[in-house]
C-alpha cells in the first residue's frame, strides 16, 4: 500500500508564495511521473505541472513563470513552488503520483489534496 501526504496550503496574500509538498510512503519500488492538479470552485480538476522521471517538466499555461516543480527521489517527494499567486490560483491542490509497487507495475495515487486560498 502507498500513502501520499500533502502539506504547505494555505492563505496568502495576492502577490505571495506558497511551497507545497507531496511525501510518498509505503511499499514503493520506483515512482515516474510527479503531477500537481488544481480543482478550483465549481471548475473541472486541471493539470497545473508535471515532472518525469528524468527531470523535464511540463506546465499549464496559466502557471508558466510563476510555478516551479521538482522532485526529491530520495525522500520520494514533489514540491510545487508557486510565486506571484493570483486570486484565481485559489483552489484545491492535488497532488498525483505514477508509483511501481512491483517491477513494471504502475498505479497512480492521489493525494489528499490542500487548499490554497489567494486573498487580500
Amino acid at each position: 500500500q502507498v500513502q501520499l501526504v500533502e502539506s504547505g496550503g494555505g492563505l496568502v496574500q495576492p502577490g505571495g508564495s506558497l511551497r507545497l509538498a507531496c511525501a510518498a510512503s509505503g511499499s514503493i519500488f520506483d515512482i515516474n511521473d510527479m503531477d500537481w492538479y488544481r480543482q478550483g470552485p465549481e471548475k473541472q480538476r486541471e493539470l497545473v505541472a508535471r515532472i518525469t522521471s528524468s527531470g523535464s517538466t511540463n506546465y499549464a499555461d496559466s502557471v508558466k513563470g510563476r510555478f516551479t516543480i521538482s522532485r526529491d527521489n530520495a525522500k520520494n517527494t514533489v514540491y510545487l513552488q508557486m510565486n506571484s499567486l493570483k486570486p484565481e490560483d485559489t483552489a484545491v491542490y492535488y497532488c498525483n503520483l505514477d508509483v511501481a509497487t512491483g517491477v513494471g507495475i504502475y498505479v497512480k495515487y492521489w493525494g489528499q489534496g490542500t487548499q490554497v486560498t489567494v486573498s487580500s
